[in-house]
């Protein structure tokens, strides 16, 4: 039997980030390929090496991998978040950061021998043609997709294509028993940057961002105008998790809350050269509340969003010291389809702040400082967070901040128990949904006759799903103390059924009322709300 602690996950997270951080940067890039490939020695060294591996060594050689090696080993030893995308991850990572993909517009499981529609994409190719939630896909045009072990990127395969064009799929309905047949022409599926949004209070709303993607700031500047309209006059952004992503979309969501000419940031190159971007008279939310939440694998773009917010005194940073990248990078194209993200530049706070974190002694150890923090004492008290007094700062309201390591936020939320971690840990790597899953698999017909608003004023989990879910977790070696946090799981359970009966709105929306930050916004802005009261709760829901 394995116990749950939150001390496993830092490990899991920091190789997370390790993948995930590395992708901000502005992508331009001005030099000629004459001026930049000109012939020279250390050129000639590397070419004529690869010349003689590929005609003169006793075995063949694969050496496009010695190649991807090479450019990694030459990469690790520059920074950790310049990368080498090899050309087969290159469609992948560009989609990502794009924000959308052609497809069919389902989210799936490959589940047991089949694979298993969770919930389809609303107006989306396959809702438009009668697909439902717990349809069974079993055949792709004329690839049989169960039976067999299929991995999720080989799936997905069979399923995207050129826009507008057709994919033949023979569906598995388990409610009638019956299958059918059905053309789905493929569309363009965006992938959300705005994970959630919903209001809080009558005049608070929230905004939960994952990326800055290329469509992040029209996805938020659209969520914002909804929260507007009604009555929003205060805002929640939550940047928790959110690893980053591109530059220019960072300063374009920081102008949305600074006055004509206030500085965002500014960058600086090998060779000294400066450039400051400033806030334009485009700002949509300026003079009014905002709360910026923030945790440890918060980075890139997301602290360029907290740092110009707390340099220039408007809004207040809420959560723990955020990660620490300030490196800017560019997207290089190699030639061969591959790409090289490469590190040109700093970027600093407007008081002048580097909040890059040392990498001098080698990326192993600059991810594992991360894992440090969680034994240091820092996620519980901000008092353990160690400080320079040589990299202190001053807003011109006076407020001190720090550089060196990532923001320290204005208002310090600590991190949960071990328990609390461990019940958002199953939450958020997809545990509670899988169980939930097979629990609507089952008893999907007791939840047809739910709206969203009776589902969050009506719904309770009852005792018998808890206790399945007991079951199901010891059956699969998860032990923790699940009757000391019965009323949290149950309100996830909630959560989770919402996510796959009407979307992520509705699973963000119930499930922030077990989120210690979101309190202490609440608290923050009315201090007749205090942690923990009913009042507070009930204002969320």
């Amino acid at each position: 039997m394995k116990r749950i602690h939150s001390y496993i996950w830092p490990t899991i997270i920091a190789a997370a980030l390790a993948l995930g951080i590395f992708v901000g940067g502005k992508l331009h890039f001005n030099d000629s390929p004459e001026k930049l490939f000109s012939t020279n020695s250390k050129k000639d060294k590397l070419n004529r090496l690869i010349d003689y591996i590929d005609y003169e060594y006793v075995d063949d050689i694969d050496t496009d991998s010695i190649v991807d090696v090479t450019v990694n080993q030459i990469l690790e030893k520059l920074d950790p978040h310049s990368v080498y995308i090899p050309k087969d991850e290159m469609g992948r990572v560009s989609e990502n950061m794009k924000g959308d993909f052609v497809g069919i517009g389902i989210n799936f499981y490959p589940y047991k021998d089949t694979i298993a529609v969770i919930r389809t994409i609303p107006k989306g190719p396959s809702s438009l043609n009668g697909i439902k939630a717990g349809d069974r896909i079993l055949i792709a045009d004329d690839d049989t997709l169960y039976g067999k072990n299929f991995a999720s990127n080989a799936i997905v395969s069979k399923l995207k294509g050129r826009k507008g064009s057709s994919v033949k799929l023979k569906i598995y309905r388990k409610s009638t028993d019956k299958t059918f047949t059905v053309n789905v022409n493929r569309g363009v599926i965006p992938i959300k940057s705005v994970e959630a949004y919903f209001m809080m209070t009558d005049d608070m709303g929230y905004i939960k961002l994952n990326r800055f993607a290329e469509s992040t700031y029209k996805e938020f500047k659209s969520a914002l105008n909804s929260l507007r309209k009604q009555g929003a006059k205060k805002l929640t952004l939550d940047l928790r998790d959110n690893p980053g992503g591109y530059l220019g979309i960072a300063e374009q969501l920081a102008d949305e809350f600074l006055q004509d000419d206030k500085l965002i940031l500014f960058t600086k190159n090998k060779k000294g050269k400066i450039d400051k971007v400033r806030a334009t008279k485009k700002g949509s939310f300026e003079n009014k509340p905002v709360y910026v939440l923030i945790n440890e694998r918060s980075a890139s773009a997301s602290e360029i969003i907290a740092g110009a917010l707390q340099d220039n005194d408007i809004g207040t940073i809420v959560g723990r010291r955020s990660f620490g990248k300030g490196l800017v990078q560019r997207e290089m194209e190699l030639g061969d389809g591959s790409a090289v993200r490469l590190t040109v530049s700093r970027y600093y706070t407007p008081t002048g702040r580097s909040i890059q974190k040392s990498y001098k002694n080698g990326i192993k150890d600059y991810y594992q400082t991360f894992t440090d923090r969680y034994h240091s004492g820092e996620m519980i008290s901000v008092d353990s967070i160690k400080v320079a007094d040589s990299l202190k700062f001053t807003t011109p309201k006076g407020k001190v901040v720090y550089g060196g390591g990532g923001i320290i936020p204005d208002v310090f939320v600590p991190i949960g128990t071990n328990e609390e971690e461990a019940v958002e840990s199953m939450d958020s790597y997809g545990w509670l949904s899988y169980f939930i899953f097979e629990h609507l698999d089952g008893n999907r017909k007791q939840y047809a006759g739910y709206s969203e608003q009776e589902f969050i004023e009506d719904f309770s989990v009852d005792d018998i799903l808890f206790e399945d879910f007991v079951d199901y977790s010891l059956q699969r070696s998860l032990k923790m103390n699940f009757y000391d946090y019965e009323r949290p799981i149950k309100i996830y359970l909630k959560a989770a059924l919402a996510e796959q009966l009407f979307g992520p709105n509705v699973h963000a929306k119930i499930k922030s009322s077990e989120d210690a930050m979101l309190k202490k916004v609440l608290e923050l802005d009315n201090p007749v709300f205090k942690q923990g009261d009913a009042e507070a709760i009930q204002a969320i829901n």
